[in-house]
């Protein structure tokens, strides 16, 4: 990074179950329960949706990561109550609506991951849009043997990223993948040695928030939306996106720039 981190003030300070920092335009929020090995409970599902719903304005990208030895080791079973359908019901749909606001919000989310990426860990990165892992991660989904189903959207966004028949392989075995076999099934898209994905995190973000905002927007938004409808109405939404995100002051301006020969080509780095 080209600034260093500085905790942030205000609402999101008071965050207990999680270490938020900014360096520019980037914001690093990370879990804080390492003795729990980040395990999600109710009041860490809140805060992880207080700080998306609360960024500062100046933040245009995030960094999702977790303190200690893991990433996060999934829900906090020590919380798992009984509960009727109608309640357990809506806990999922406290989960789907913090991870939404991950997925679905105003900034890209890189998330950086080690050690276990596991049930509820794993549901919160592939909520995220870009994922780098370390040689130390591993993933795995061990609701079947734990007698629960996914809740927090895993079900969704999973198998957009593995296929169908991996994810039921591992819920129905207990499959763990280390980091080489999730890259190879798409779980992330960055693989770094032990203790670098947190650089290669920054690094990823401190350029996405270099980015035009409307891009980086149609990029979260519509992309995923135009990959489930039919091809005619994903094309005619294309239309759309790309004349919303051409025709901004700040598209037009990065326009001239290129043609003027002030802008960076295309390179292979």
């Amino acid at each position: 990074m080209s600034q260093e981190f500085t905790p942030v003030t205000g609402l999101l300070a008071s965050l207990d179950l999680l270490q938020v920092s900014q360096a520019g335009k980037v914001l690093h929020m990370s879990l804080n329960r390492p003795a729990k090995r980040n395990a999600i409970s109710d009041g860490l599902i809140a805060q992880i949706h207080t700080v998306f719903l609360n960024l500062p304005e100046d933040v245009r990208a995030v960094v999702v990561s977790g303190q200690g030895e893991h990433f996060c080791s999934g829900l906090d079973l020590s919380e798992l109550v009984q509960r009727d359908i109608g309640a357990a019901i809506l806990h999922s749909r406290g989960w789907h609506t913090a991870f939404e606001a991950i997925q679905y919000g105003k900034v890209p989310v890189v998330a950086a991951l080690h050690g276990a990426v596991v049930g509820g860990g794993l549901e919160l990165a592939a909520s995220c849009h870009i994922r780098v892992a370390d040689d130390s991660a591993y993933f795995g989904l061990p609701e079947g043997q734990r007698g629960i189903f996914v809740g927090g959207g895993g079900s969704v966004r999973i198998p957009r990223l593995m296929g169908t028949a991996r994810m039921m392989d591992m819920m129905l075995t207990g499959r763990v993948y280390d980091a080489d076999e999730g890259e190879r099934a798409g779980l992330v898209q960055y693989r770094v040695p032990v203790g670098q994905q947190l650089t290669k995190a920054f690094a990823l973000a401190e350029k996405i928030a270099n980015n035009a905002p409307m891009t980086a927007f149609a990029v979260m938004h519509a992309l995923p939306r135009i990959v489930e409808q039919s091809p005619a109405e994903g094309l005619f939404t294309e239309s759309l996106m790309a004349a919303a995100a051409s025709n901004t002051p700040e598209a037009q301006a990065r326009l001239a720039a290129f043609l003027a020969g002030k802008a960076a080509k295309v390179v292979k780095e």
